[in-house]
Order: structure tokens, then sequence, then C-alpha cells
């Protein structure tokens, strides 16, 4: 790991001075300032904001970079890496990316020089910067949710990743419905560009074509991934001269503001639309109707992220792998069929 001592050798400059540019604590001359962010840049210093006797030691710490405020499906995922990690005797540290790739590279780069043993990342729709952070500074990290199509020389991918099946759950949504003898099913998709959402796309493509029934592309709206995006994307499915008879939503904020677009509307489900969401919710179940759904397996997901990663700790070597979770199909009323926890009602 290279040293201020490094960084000053190579810039041709005195540890003082290396130690001013870096803590801003003493104007530096510009050239001699950009002399020495070259020389950090070429020889992939970070600072060590802990104890000189850990630095060649391991930190029993996890970063965790996942967007948990601003997107509450990553609440439980975060437990499940809390418990985990904690199991294991590790502490966890966790940055808010805000799913913004400038800030994602940001707060990578503040876990890394917190001297975790590890990362846990969930990456923004931009991955780029990330990708190059940590392949140069050859952290150890697992992406969590989202692939990252980042290939390594083997052919494979160059980081461990964990995630749940996504495009065979969102097939199953639409043959349900198309079994419900709905002709014209709409999608809500996500955010353009991650995983997630081109995946659910294939899944709902290909749940068409498994119900001989065309894809329109009318028909598919991205919402974005946020329940305001969600509702205008249901209003423009909505608005169309022929609009969808049922929905399938991409996950549970677009789910949100979908049923905000039909309340707006004063449509009821599923009366006049029916729906179903990929994402299950803890309160779902409470809704009237109930909500039928695709369950991801979150806390499991995280505490499978937090086991690769340790296993990565152990062979640094060994192959990246990409683990998939199965989801569980939740029937419930939304799509129109009978209530199945009812007596007697068949399911």
């Amino acid at each position: 790991m290279p040293t201020m001592a490094d960084v000053a050798r190579s810039a041709g400059v005195s540890v003082a001075t290396v130690s001013h540019v870096l803590n801003g604590t003493r104007p530096v001359l510009p050239h001699t300032r950009q002399a020495v962010l070259d020389a950090v840049e070429e020889l992939g210093y970070t600072t060590n904001t802990l104890a000189r006797s850990l630095v060649t030691s391991r930190t029993r710490s996890i970063g965790l970079a996942v967007s948990a405020i601003s997107n509450p499906y990553f609440t439980e995922i975060l437990q499940g890496v809390e418990a985990a990690a904690l199991e294991a005797g590790y502490s966890l540290l966790i940055a808010d990316p805000h799913d913004d790739p400038e800030h994602e590279r940001k707060v990578v780069q503040l876990l890394h020089e917190r001297r975790v043993d590890g990362m846990i990342v969930a990456p923004s729709v931009d991955p780029r910067g990330l990708l190059a952070y940590l392949g140069r500074h050859a952290v150890p990290a697992v992406f969590l949710d989202r692939l990252v199509d980042a290939p390594g020389s083997g052919g494979g991918p160059r980081f461990d990743q964990v995630c749940s099946d996504n495009a065979e759950p969102t097939s199953r949504l639409v043959t349900h419905l198309a079994g419900l003898g709905h002709r014209r099913i709409g999608l809500v998709a996500g955010l353009p560009g991650l995983s997630t959402t081109s995946e659910r796309i294939m899944g709902y493509r290909s749940g068409l074509a498994f119900a001989g029934l065309p894809y329109d592309e009318r028909l598919l709206v991205h919402g974005d991934s946020e329940a305001a995006g969600g509702a205008a994307a249901t209003a423009a499915l909505l608005s169309l001269a022929v609009p969808p008879t049922a929905l399938v939503t991409g996950n549970n904020a677009m789910t949100i503001g979908a049923l905000r677009a039909l309340r707006d509307r004063g449509l009821s489900v599923p009366g006049d639309l029916a729906l179903c969401s990929f994402d299950d919710f803890a309160w779902a179940d409470l809704f009237s109707p109930r909500l039928t759904a695709v369950a991801q397996p979150s806390r499991d997901i995280g505490a499978r992220a937090v086991r690769v990663l340790l296993e990565r700790l152990a062979e640094p070597d060994r192959p990246a792998r990409t683990v998939r979770l199965p989801c569980s199909f939740v029937h419930r009323t939304s799509c129109g069929c009978p209530d199945p926890s009812e007596k007697g009602t068949p399911s």
C-alpha cells in the first residue's frame, strides 16, 4: 500500500508538503499541488484515517453503499447485511449514494479511506466511476441487487454479485394476468439502464410471447423507479386511446404511484384495472384489495452478500461469481382473483 512518503518522492516534494495538499492546512503553489495530486492518482494512495497500527491489519468492518434512505426496498436488504455482518463479528459503515453516479464514487472512496475490509454496493445506472475506483485500488467488493456488465479476463464478471431473479417472476405476473383474460397488459418499468429494469422488461416481453399476446411498445412506460414517476407513467397509460386493462408495476415505489394515479381518476382495483407488482410490501396484505406481488428475498440477499464478501476476503484469487436468489409469487386479490386466503376458495 503506497505511503505518504512514496507520494512525496514521486512528486519531488517533502512529506510535509504532501500533508498540506491533502489536508488543506497551508497554501501550496498550484504546480506543486498538481504534482502531488498526480502522484496520488498514479500511486493509488488513499488517506489513512485510522491509526497507523491498523494499516497492515484487518479492521473487521464492511462498507455498505446503498440508497436506503431514498429507496425503501433497500431497508430490508440493509437489515440482512447488518445481521450477517454482526454475526460474523464485523461492524458496518453505511453511506447513501442517492443513486447518483458522482456521489456514488465519492462515498465509495470515503468508505475506502475508512479502511473497511471490503464493500457491498448497489450500483447506480452509470457505475463507470465506481468500477474504475474499485479496480484501481483492488477493493474487495460485492455488487448487490443490480448487476454490472463488467466481464473479467476469463469472460465472467469482474466482481461478485448477488441479486434476485427478475425475468421469470415478471413473466409469471404477465401470464397470470393473461390467464384471467387480459389482452392489453401494461408495464410501468424502472429507471432505464439498471439491470433490474432491463431484466424485468425481458420478463414482461417473454410473458406476453408465452401467452400469445403481441408486444405493443405503447404499453411500456418508464416510471424511473420512483413513486412520482410511477404515477406519471400510469397516467400516460390510462390516457391511451385503448388503455390497458391490467398493469404490472416494476417496484414498490412505482406501485404506490400507480395507485395514486388510479385514485386521482376515480378508478378502482381490480374493478377498473387489475394490478400486480414486482416487490411485495410489509403492508401489501393490508391493502384493499390485497396486492398480488412478486416477493424478493430481501434480507436473504443482504445476508448472502455478506457471506460472499467474506469468502472473497478469505480467498482473494477465487473466480468472481453471480448468485441469484429465487423470488416467490404472492397470490392475493388485486389481480381480480377471489381471495385465496378464504376457506374453500380455490387458489
